[in-house]
């Protein structure tokens, strides 16, 4: 049963169904959780929202107004013995971790599914109401963000992994999902403020918006702005900064990174052309993330980069990049990120499917080539980190210099097996 109660008669043991208010003006992710911390209770009795709504099945109910009771005195009977009646046990109503629960690939691979279908339904929407001239709606955007938040909270490599692996077409919508989820898993790594991690997903998601607002049809180029070419591309940074203010509800700091996330540390970037700490936080993980999915995504012109390889040259383009975000960004996504393809020293060819939350430099991989045969082999799922010593990275491998062609579409149904697979 549900019940509607200002903040002010909150207590610990209810749950919190839903916050009535803007997802912008409280630092709470899961909107659904049992209240049994009292710094929580004292944030959300503080928070500015309208109401809260309690589940009186999952826990305590408010207490309901006593009556004025008069007492009045009865003599014991003597030789009358009182018996007391045992107090009820308290039920404490089971934590929902649904939402946010740490879960292994393989059940997070589904959801993760499912949350990159809605993400790319709402994003298809977003840029074509940019393009009509509509006002992004932020409160519109916060289901999606918190759905992938909750995908990374759950399995922090599962969403990003999707994203590596499942290309199509729609490279805008793909993007934005991708640098959205990036952001947030570097948000993460770098201990930001809940509400700072919130905003850095909603940057991610949003930092192309002007793309709609070139004088160009997207359609035209299978969604992929890279086709543009540099003059017209440029002015995105300014249109989409533009356009984000006229709503009113976007947060500057996200407008920002629109303006921001194609400016460079060393000051060689644009639109402005400024350097160092001048380029807001956000915009320098923006650059990061944004620069990294770029490379790593075929565009007609060219194949992408292999996830490790990208890490690699992104390091060696000295003074582009802040170095602590950089170092942060790496130790999120693993020195071999998921979808990398490694040479192992048994000689066969595996594929990155997860990290090792302990050792991001031996993640798991799913073998499934022999360079001594020159085939296909059974594929094995090896923990490096819990080998042993049996086998190891010893490389990078571009699976075209040996023969293996159409490797994006083998790529998702490794990756796809290999969480199917996982405990």
């Amino acid at each position: 049963m549900l019940k509607t109660i200002p903040p002010s008669q909150v207590e610990l043991g209810m749950f919190v169904h839903k916050l009535e208010g803007s997802w912008l003006k409280h630092p709470f992710w899961k909107s659904r959780f049992l209240l049994d911390d009292p710094e929580t209770l004292a944030d959300l009795r503080d928070a500015d929202i309208r109401g809260v709504v309690i589940d009186v099945s999952k826990g305590r109910d408010v207490a309901p107004a006593q009556p004025q009771v008069r007492r009045v005195f009865t003599p014991p009977i003597p030789g009358a013995t009182t018996a007391r009646r045992p107090a009820p046990l308290r039920q404490r109503a089971a934590p929902d971790f649904a939402s946010t629960a740490r879960t292994g690939m393989n059940r997070e691979f589904g959801q993760a599914q499912t949350v990159a279908k809605r993400g790319e339904k709402l994003v298809s929407q977003m840029f074509l109401s940019s393009r009509l001239g509509k006002a992004v709606d932020a409160g519109a955007v916060e289901p999606v963000i918190s759905d992938i938040f909750a995908s990374v909270q759950r399995n922090p490599h599962a969403f990003n992994g999707l994203m590596r692996c499942k290309r199509d077409n729609q490279f805008i919508y793909q993007h934005a999902l991708a640098v959205s989820a990036l952001m947030i898993s570097l948000g993460r790594a770098m201990k930001l403020a809940p509400a700072m991690i919130r905003h850095a997903g909603m940057a991610g998601l949003l930092l192309d918006v002007g793309i709609g607002h070139l004088p160009l049809n997207l359609d035209e180029y299978g969604g992929d702005y890279r086709e543009f070419g540099d003059a017209i591309l440029r002015n995105h940074t300014t249109l989409g900064y533009d356009y984000l203010q006229l709503g009113g509800d976007i947060p500057e700091e996200v407008a920002l990174v629109a303006l921001q996330h194609h400016e460079r540390m060393d000051g060689t970037g644009y639109p402005m052309g400024i350097k160092g700490e001048q380029i807001s936080l956000l915009s320098r993980m923006a650059a990061v993330c944004d620069t990294y999915d770029m490379l790593v995504t075929d565009s007609s012109r060219k194949r992408g980069l292999d996830p490790a390889t990208a890490i690699v040259e992104m390091q060696e383009m000295t003074g582009k990049f802040d170095p602590a975000v950089l170092a942060a960004f790496i130790e999120a996504i693993g020195a071999h990120p998921v979808g990398s393809v490694v040479r192992l020293a048994s000689d066969r060819l595996a594929l990155v499917v997860d990290q090792d939350p302990i050792d991001h430099r031996q993640p798991r991989v799913r073998t499934f080539f022999s360079l001594n045969t020159g085939k296909m082999v059974k594929p094995e799922d090896i923990a490096l980190a819990h080998c042993f010593g049996r086998d190891r990275i010893v490389g990078q491998a571009d699976p075209e210099a040996y023969g293996i062609k159409d490797f994006d579409k083998l790529r998702l149904r490794i990756f796809t097996a290999a969480c199917k697979a996982a405990s």
